[in-house]
């Protein structure tokens, strides 16, 4: 039975459209389950029966967490090479089928513990898989499907589903937590059955093929040499012998050096490949590299940004203002709606005015805006006042929404048609990269932060209530780590940490101890003294981003100027 029977030819003006919406759903699926499961660990560990504070299971949690992000990272740009080789809408339709292959498995995951940890872990790779030929094509579909001066505005609301929808995500995985831990994975099912036969149906192949053979090597040594860089990074933060974090750590460090050799090899290899994965000349064009480099800079910032706001809310403001902890995912999504709010309004408005005016003052413009509301968190109190906390990430979510849509148009603008897949797999491999980088680099510079603050406040507050010298001595010297994902998942682990202590502590003391207000007044102000830190690179980081994007220069549309198969140009793009 052929599939394909399409609705509107590829010649009709309303095809764009389609092209746009389908594509657009894609983005958004892929997104939203990249963060779906952030919000939702604690019901999911707790339906496996396994708890992710114990040492032996961190790895379990990182897993979780890392590998649909360090799966679409790595395959990103393979498959954007394999849809200029054989069709962008061949592989991306190919995505919504391995995509939904996955979240069905996932949905039906059976056993308990780590069995069904390694399980879920899995079939998210799949999943991850899937994701990465949607990442990979969609932005290519709706290039090749649009004039250049109307791909601003189309790109734009592309890029708003593919950055709202990983806050989308905490939203929606809040809600579903609290109905049923496989709810997160199930609701993924129908939405990618109706988007796999929508796909079929409607897309056609309109985009300029580049065909040729795969390049092995290059291809091999990529995928080989980011999952070092990427597991490594995330290995770091894990605790190694006495030490907080594992930066010392022999198999870190080598997986780091590793990585970086085989990244290095392989830009060797293309740089002499006949047929390369990724033409590096494209990174002569001024466009293409400055907007890469700032995506990658605002990725890891909006990651970053994600993680400490969850840890905020979840393991200290809700508490602290009464909520119960299992309906912290919940509420936490809902109070982090301004920041999607912020992106749907600018996203689209952005990317329409870009295509006029151009990229660089819009895009560049709201990288700063984000940098200043990095400041802003870090004057904000630990128990703030609602409405600032809106405003600061509304305004927040504004600035990403004015970079997003303007940079990713720019980008595919600077670009010959025939490297169009290879060139929107560079810019997701950024984005994914950046949101798994942001875990290694903010969760490493959090838990420095609180390795020089929190030992102290942990031993004061245990021995106030009761606790042995001896005891809240050794409590005291655990790893922050634990304690941090402990916040980031929204659990006390007061109870955990004191093991059999509790009846040699007294009945009001340990209730106290264990209670909802304890352990986030425990934790408010070592993670406050972290979030400066946090923030301040998140700050410079975000400057640097937008200094990056000032340098893309003045708007340039490849297609409007090429006199030569690939210019060697430092002109730029919009």
């Amino acid at each position: 039975m052929k599939l394909r029977q399409p609705f509107v030819p590829k010649d009709h003006p309303r095809y764009k459209w389609v092209a746009l919406s389908n594509t657009t759903l894609g983005m958004l699926m892929a997104t939203i389950n990249a963060s779906i499961v952030i919000i939702s660990l604690p019901a999911i560990f707790k339906g496996i029966d396994l708890n992710p504070l114990e040492p032996g299971n961190v790895s379990y949690l990182l897993w979780m967490l890392m590998g649909y992000l360090v799966v679409t990272a790595v395959l990103v740009v393979t498959f954007g090479r394999l849809g200029d080789m054989f069709g962008r809408v061949r592989i991306y339709n190919l995505g919504f089928v391995v995509f939904t292959l996955g979240s069905i498995a996932l949905s039906l995951v059976p056993g308990t513990g780590a069995p069904a940890a390694l399980w879920l872990i899995g079939f998210r790779v799949v999943q991850g898989v899937g994701g990465a030929m949607l990442f990979a094509n969609s932005t290519a579909i709706i290039t090749d499907a649009f004039p250049a001066h109307r791909r601003g505005m189309a790109l734009g609301i592309n890029q708003v589903a593919a950055i709202a929808g990983s806050f989308i995500g905490l939203l929606v995985g809040g809600f579903l937590a609290v109905v049923h831990w496989r709810a997160v994975f199930i609701v993924s099912v129908p939405i990618g059955i109706l988007g796999t036969l929508w796909s079929y149906r409607s897309l056609h192949e309109t985009g300029t093929r580049n065909p040729g053979r795969l390049d092995w090597p290059g291809n091999v040594t990529f995928a080989l040499g980011l999952t070092s860089l990427l597991t490594a990074i995330t290995y770091g933060i894990q605790p190694y012998g006495s030490s907080a974090m594992g930066w010392g750590n022999p198999w870190v460090v080598g997986g780091i050096l590793a990585g970086l050799l085989l990244l290095a090899f392989f830009v060797v290899i293309e740089l002499r490949s006949p047929a390369p994965m990724l033409d590096m000349r494209l990174f002569r064009i001024r466009a293409f590299a400055a907007g890469n480099l700032a995506g990658l800079l605002a990725a890891i910032g909006r990651g970053g940004l994600q993680f400490m706001l969850i840890i905020w809310l979840q393991g200290i403001w809700l508490p602290l203002h009464g909520y119960n902890y299992e309906d912290t995912p919940l509420w936490a999504g809902i109070y982090m709606l301004p920041i999607t709010i912020g992106f749907l309004i600018a996203g689209p408005l952005s990317g329409t005015l870009s295509d006029r005016f151009g990229a660089r003052g819009f895009a560049s413009a709201g990288l700063f805006l984000v940098a200043l509301t990095f400041v802003a968190l870090i004057f904000l109190p630990v128990d703030f006042e609602y409405w600032q906390f809106a405003l600061i990430t509304g305004l927040s979510g504004i600035g990403s929404g004015m970079f997003g849509a303007p940079n990713r148009s720019a980008i595919m603008n600077a670009v010959p048609a025939r490297e169009r897949g290879a060139a929107s797999g560079v810019a997701g491999t950024v984005q994914n990269a950046g949101s798994s980088l942001s875990i290694g680099v903010f969760f490493s510079l959090m838990i420095a932060g609180l390795a020089t603050a929190l030992p102290t406040t942990l031993y004061r507050g245990l021995t106030t209530h009761g606790v042995s010298t001896a005891v809240a001595s050794q409590v005291a010297q655990t790893p922050p780590v634990g304690s941090l994902f402990a916040a980031f998942l929204g659990y006390n682990p007061i109870g955990t940490l004191l093991g059999g202590q509790q009846g040699t502590i007294a009945g009001s003391d340990w209730d106290t101890l264990t209670g909802k207000e304890f352990f986030p007044q425990l934790i408010a102000q070592p993670f406050h003294h972290g979030l400066v830190i946090v923030f301040t690179v998140a700050a410079l980081m975000s400057a640097v981003g937008a200094v990056a994007s000032l340098f893309r220069g003045k708007r340039f549309v490849h297609e409007e100027h090429a006199v030569a198969p690939l210019p060697v140009t430092t002109g730029a793009s919009s």
